[in-house]
């Protein structure tokens, strides 16, 4: 069985590759080709915290695996990153144990990957200023993505501790090669952003109607138990695209706020949901119709995303010779 730890994962993950590598999964899901039991997770409600588990099996990319992730928002600010993950990969002819690795480099990737993939669907072509939302590990990731998919010249940054806002964007500045800057709050670094990517731990909408620009895309990832990142105004105007429905309207842990608590007040109906991603690339529903709709994607993270990426890390781990080789059995 090959072993990957984290810097190993890093080494040989290849962001185009997984933003490329992810479509076909989403199409799989949607087309009800992939097999993705309803995430279930155990609670500590001492730490506010949960480990999930999320089994998946997409037949486009040959991958059967499981995936166990812990979701402790408490570790912001500290050395641990607030989700930590195991992926176990399964030969999905036989069932025998191939490969287990690090999925806490792969949870960040492939999410911040599926929010470029939405941007690629949906986001002008012509998008240039990203506002991103956050100061953690998703932060950076989506600032790393978003720039491979449009042709972002301005990246803002904003979060609940300007401190934090400069350090990532100087990080990024020096990684990105494009003009990277601190906003003082989020309303600032939204007014005039063409891309958004919110990965927030935030009770109250970072996200609200009023600081929006019209044609702005939208990428929410942002998980509270007990909030939202997005408001009301903003859901009930943009154009809604998701993973899965099923997903994403499904009760904790699965499913999102964004969505949940505007269904539940009347709001929106659950046919506001336009699209799946998957929809959207097999062409069965339209994407963006004009330049000033906003569009918004809202993530809740599934299991055929891990799967993707998994499949593209033990190939290419393989292929390099990286790695370590244990005998299970």
């Amino acid at each position: 069985m090959l072993v990957l730890g984290r810097s190993q994962v890093e080494q040989v993950l290849d962001m185009d590759a997984l933003i490329d590598g992810l479509g076909p999964a989403m199409v799989d899901l949607s087309e009800g080709r992939a097999s993705v039991p309803d995430r279930v997770a155990a609670v500590v409600p001492e730490r506010d915290g949960f480990l999930a588990a999320m089994p998946g099996y997409v037949p486009s990319a040959g991958v059967l695996m499981s995936k166990l992730v812990s979701l402790f928002p408490h570790n912001a600010g500290t050395p641990l990153p607030t989700h930590q993950a195991l992926i176990a990969v399964f030969d999905p002819e036989t069932g025998r144990p191939v490969a287990l690795l690090d999925g806490t480099v792969i949870t960040a990737a492939r999410t911040a990957a599926a929010s470029a993939l939405s941007a690629r669907l949906l986001a002008r072509e012509d998008a240039a200023v990203l506002a991103v939302l956050g100061t953690g590990v998703q932060a950076r990731t989506h600032a790393r993505a978003m720039c491979r998919v449009r042709p972002i010249r301005q990246v803002r940054v904003a979060g609940r501790d300007a401190v934090r806002a400069g350090v990532v964007a100087e990080e990024m500045s020096a990684e990105l090669g494009v003009e990277v800057v601190a906003a003082p709050h989020y309303a600032s670094a939204l007014d005039g952003a063409d891309v958004v990517a919110a990965a927030t731990h935030s009770v109250d909408p970072v996200v609200r109607r009023e600081w929006l620009t019209p044609g702005v895309h939208i990428a929410s990832v942002g998980f509270n138990q007990g909030g939202r990142e997005v408001d009301d105004a903003t859901v009930a105007e943009a154009l809604v695209c998701v993973e899965s429905r099923r997903a994403v309207l499904a009760p904790f842990p699965a499913g999102s706020n964004d969505l949940l608590f505007p269904i539940r007040d009347g709001v929106i109906t659950r046919e506001h949901i336009h699209a799946e991603l998957g929809e959207l690339l097999n062409g069965s529903r339209s994407g963006r119709d004009s330049a000033d709709q906003i569009t918004l994607y809202k993530s809740v993270g599934v299991a055929v995303q891990d799967a993707a990426a998994a499949g593209l890390v033990v190939a290419a781990a393989r292929e390099r010779g990286v790695g370590d080789e244990i005998r299970f059995a």
